[in-house]
């Protein structure tokens, strides 16, 4: 058994919070932009488009995160493509984020009062002018709160990349276990790291809530 000491474990594992960090940061901009692209295709109206947008949604929301990454990690390497599993995992989450994005999103443009439609409709402007300087301008401030909030699950999601061999908080934490037979221990160092990263973010989207309704 190897002796670590408590700071040793601790400065291993703020290593290991960065790429934690990393992934989350490109998972959400990555699934932000792809997800604001599939909702302006959702509304455009053009034909099969939207049902198309819709059973994207719907797969990667009704399939387990997990098994969305082994297909990805192991789908790249079928198509002969040689990708870390920090690609691979980017890639995954992108994906599964800018589904939910898109479905948050949805619910806020549809909160947007359909008079809003008719009167931009109205004064001749187009679909994107309609979009651009009325409809998301009003979605967004609705849209902050849950964004912000699911920005936690982004953070917990990448947890499951430890499955494809990326070291990042969950991946540090065993093998910290495994040196150190203290499991307990390392996964309590583990699970307030995360806390670190997560509380905050719940505490900023339940004020933005709050601020919002009041």
């Amino acid at each position: 058994m190897v002796q670590f000491s408590l700071w040793d474990i601790l400065t291993f594992l703020l290593g290991a919070m960065r790429w934690t960090v990393l992934l989350s940061l490109i998972a959400f901009v990555g699934g932000g932009l792809v997800g604001l692209g599939l909702l302006l295709l959702r509304f455009a109206q053009l034909r099969g488009v939207g049902t198309l947008v819709t059973w994207y949604v719907q797969i990667f929301q009704g399939t387990p995160l997990l098994m969305q990454l082994f297909l990805v990690y192991f789908g790249l390497a079928l198509l002969g493509m040689d990708t870390s599993p920090l690609v691979s995992a980017a890639i995954c989450l992108t994906l599964y984020a800018s589904a939910y994005l898109t479905e948050i999103w949805r619910g806020c443009v549809n909160a947007v009062h359909r008079g809003q439609w008719e009167a931009s409709a109205s004064l001749a402007l187009d679909y994107r002018q309609q979009m651009r300087h009325v409809i998301l301008p009003q979605a967004a401030r609705v849209a902050i709160a849950p964004t912000v909030g699911f920005m936690v699950q982004i953070i917990k999601g990448t947890a499951l990349a430890s499955v494809i061999g990326f070291v990042e908080l969950t991946k540090a934490g065993q093998m910290i276990s495994n040196a150190t037979y203290q499991p307990f221990l390392a996964y309590t160092f583990v699970g307030l790291l995360y806390f670190t990263l997560c509380y905050p973010l719940s505490r900023w989207s339940q004020r933005l809530e709050s601020r919002r309704l009041a």
